[in-house]
């Protein structure tokens, strides 16, 4: 498991279901972390820093071959969109648990991938690929797409290498800025253009291929709450979408994966525009991976995604039909950070000194991180995944709200108060939704939750978790020369 956190947690669990033994990696930071646990073996690869180690593609295959392992599973971030890697693992004879190669460095290249989806007859969005790099073809192609157009990074994603321009003079700055980030990011600085889609949806198709020429999809996941391109919370199906167009954008997704010849789990990104039968869409990307947000797919068809990645990676036929496939219910999932709203939603570090998921009837959590853990700035700062699963949407929102409020994690300030202002939102509840809206409600949703905080510290002080818990704040928060009710996080 090439890879840290909940998802190597989530595929140790999916191995030992299916009788496979499992070796995890660490970095010195993650020795003691509750993915190491998970796995029947445990092997160093580097230091702290991500580029010595999760990302050490040399020290990685060494564990593989160290430990007898025979197959390699990338988890999603780190190398598991790397063409490079997947060709790495082919050649020292290890089973690459998702695509070719070919098909990730293809999918990798925005402007591919955009040709790959048009020879599918998948529609893009309207844009333009300069002739070349230099500042003029690059405006020539703005003023071809018209204003306002959006410059993106052809190697990019993430929010990265990504300008907004509204009119002529914005140009020369915005693509200057858009290839610098492009290349600090990617280490490739060529840019290209497309219409800007105000107020889009994203709607995302899970996909799944096998090495027989089948595909089927696991119908959608509605992404458009997020903030700054990175999604916050996810849900299927996709409110307000209509039967019809619910049936047009699977078969594009479909086709679009068959037309690279796509193998294993994948997800085909579109953005959506208008509403009703009349609503558009257009290809945004492939990802080339299992998605962070998967468990609400896996909720919603009843069909285990990591299983069915290690039964493609092994060569078996798909063992379903689309037929087969249908949704039942309505799920949704919140990220759940270690960030400060009240901080411009900054990444925080701290000890958790008590740490407490919620449990029942439709809730699940997969979280990587464990009571006593240091959570540091060395990785991602998500903290847990917390899904749920009702019969109506209405229903998944009241469980989702439930769930929250039994969260608890003392020691790092966390983003569970901003998700309950979030999904408490009118515009969320009437499915009103789009990739803006976190933004221009931020305000709203990052000012101080006095209500929720003062319930909070009292069902805190009933619990007795405050009292078992200030030694080693006090101590902390001291030597910080900070206030130890600073430190709690509800």
């Amino acid at each position: 498991m090439a890879n840290r956190g909940e998802i190597s947690v989530r595929i140790a669990r999916g191995c030992r279901e299916r009788g496979l033994e499992t070796v995890a990696i660490y970095s010195d930071a993650d020795a003691g972390a509750p993915h190491v646990s998970a796995a029947d073996r445990a092997m160093r690869v580097g230091p702290a820093r991500a580029s010595e180690s999760y990302l050490n593609v040399d020290a990685i295959l060494r564990a593989a071959r160290e430990s007898g392992a025979d197959a390699i599973h990338p988890g999603y971030g780190f190398l598991s969109e790397n063409a490079g890697f997947a060709e790495a693992c082919a050649r020292a004879g290890l089973t690459f648990i998702g695509p070719p190669a070919s098909v990730i460095a293809r999918m990798g290249s925005k402007t591919a991938a955009r040709a790959a989806a048009t020879a599918a007859g998948v529609p893009v969005v309207p844009g333009a690929v300069p002739v070349d790099q230099t500042p003029a073809a690059i405006a020539d192609a703005v003023r071809l797409v018209g204003f306002p157009a959006l410059i993106k990074a052809s190697a990019g994603g993430g929010g990265k290498g990504m300008r907004v321009v509204r009119c002529a003079d914005e140009v020369a700055e915005a693509v200057e800025s858009a290839s610098r980030e492009a290349t600090r990011a990617f280490s490739d600085g060529a840019v290209y253009v497309e219409r800007l889609i105000e107020r889009p949806r994203h709607i995302e198709v899970q996909i799944l291929g096998d090495v027989h020429g089948n595909v089927v999809h696991l119908f959608e996941r509605d992404c458009s709450l997020q903030r700054r391109h990175q999604k916050v919370i996810e849900e299927t199906p996709a409110p307000n979408l209509t039967p019809s167009v619910r049936a047009r954008i699977t078969a594009a997704a479909v086709a679009a994966a068959r037309g690279v010849g796509y193998v294993n789990a994948g997800t085909v990104e579109f953005i959506l525009e208008g509403d009703g039968d009349a609503a558009e869409f257009y290809f945004l990307e492939m990802n080339t991976r299992l998605q962070v947000e998967h468990p609400v797919t896996e909720l919603v068809t009843g069909r285990d995604l990591v299983h069915a990645q290690l039964r493609v990676a092994e060569g078996e036929p798909l063992w379903f039909t689309q037929a087969d496939v249908a949704q039942s219910g309505h799920a949704i999932e919140c990220r759940v950070y270690a960030e400060d709203a009240l901080r411009g939603l900054l990444p925080q570090t701290g000890t958790l000194f008590r740490y407490r998921e919620p449990s029942g009837d439709g809730i699940r959590v997969d979280s990587g991180v464990a009571e006593g853990q240091l959570i540091g700035v060395d990785y991602d700062p998500m903290l847990a995944k917390v899904i749920v699963h009702a019969g109506t949407r209405e229903a998944a929102l009241a469980r989702m709200d439930a769930a929250l409020r039994d969260f608890v994690a003392l020691g790092v300030r966390h983003n569970v108060p901003f998700l309950l202002k979030l999904i408490a939102l009118d515009d969320v509840r009437a499915s009103r939704i789009d990739t803006g809206l976190i933004e221009r409600r931020l305000g709203e949703l990052a000012a101080a939750p006095a209500a929720w905080l003062a319930a909070a510290a009292e069902a805190v002080a009933k619990s007795g978790l405050v009292h078992a818990a200030m030694p080693a704040m006090r101590g902390a928060s001291r030597a910080k020369g900070r206030d130890p009710w600073e430190t709690i996080s509800w």
